[in-house]
């Protein structure tokens, strides 16, 4: 896979000097992983990571941090002569890409391993692809991810669909999204009226409008498109939300959130990545652009 690394360093540099045009595919990965750090949180008391401090109640009370890895929660294989990405999930965290993206459209391939940690040993696979990453890791909910917005990857069940978007730390964003009763999930169509999510008092969720993930163990292909403050997520073809008005809330208002990292989770359940690309996207292409009208 020597090949590939010279590739993906090549396409680097030409995106850097602004040489990559709209059409050019340029992969993320490689056997290396050239193109990414990692970051994992609090690992679970079970779990043994060397030096790491432990309270008296024998919880960890200090992440692993970036670039320390030491249980391979991230490593790259080969399959029919490409890289694979495995991910663990035994950490929760994230690999993150070295560069800030912005206006672009990423594709990648993902399917389901069959290994699960805690807290999630009954629950359903969970993964999920973060974008426009900003600042330190570590600064939501479950201490392991940046600001940002979610691509919910997840086993299709209770606890969602692949597509569905979740708030991260304090995203928030604009869905056409409602709830059609009290203890109903609050569910992605476009035709209705559109309902800022996240920030400060805004739902955490919203799911997307359909399944569309193909049977446990075959692979599926996802698109994200992030254009300005818009994006759609799209699972096997099909637009399963759009969104816009990405933005976070600070002391001095109300941020644009259009550019940072590309995050994958680890989320406690072993998932596999492969054909991560990604190419520069100035507008929202012509075939979604009613999605926003």
């Amino acid at each position: 896979m020597q090949s590939m690394k010279v590739g993906v360093a090549l396409v680097s540099t030409l995106w850097s000097l602004g040489a990559l045009a709209e059409g050019d595919w340029t992969p993320l990965l490689d056997e290396s992983l050239s193109e990414w750090r990692t970051y994992l949180g609090y690992p679970n008391p079970d779990t043994e990571v060397t030096g790491l401090a432990r309270a008296d109640d024998g919880e960890y009370s200090e992440p692993v941090g970036y670039d320390r890895d030491e249980l391979g929660v991230f490593s790259v294989t080969e399959e029919g002569g490409e890289p694979v990405l495995r991910i663990s999930g035994e950490i929760y965290g994230g690999i993150f890409t070295r560069k800030d993206f912005s206006d672009y459209r990423l594709r990648l391939q993902f399917k389901w391993g069959e290994q699960k940690w805690a807290p999630r040993e009954d629950r359903p696979l969970d993964s999920g692809i973060l974008y426009h990453g900003t600042g330190e890791h570590g600064v939501d909910y479950w201490r392991a991810w940046p600001l940002s917005q979610e691509f919910q990857i997840v086993e299709q069940g209770i606890d969602g669909l692949t597509g569905d978007w979740w708030k991260i730390a304090y995203s928030q964003i604009d869905i056409r999204c409602a709830s059609s009763g009290e203890d109903e999930p609050h569910r992605y169509h476009p035709e209705l009226p559109v309902k800022t999510f996240g920030g400060d008092d805004g739902p955490i969720t919203c799911r997307a409008i359909e399944n569309h993930e193909k049977p446990s163990g075959e692979w599926n292909t996802l698109e994200l498109i992030a254009v300005g403050d818009k994006s759609l997520h799209i699972v096997n073809g099909e637009v399963v939300m759009a969104l816009s008005g990405s933005a976070y809330p600070s002391e001095e208002g109300v941020q644009p959130l259009t550019e940072g990292q590309i995050v994958l989770q680890s989320e406690a359940g072993e998932v596999f990545y492969r054909r991560i690309e990604w190419q520069p996207q100035a507008t929202i292409p012509s075939e979604y652009q009613h999605y926003f009208k």
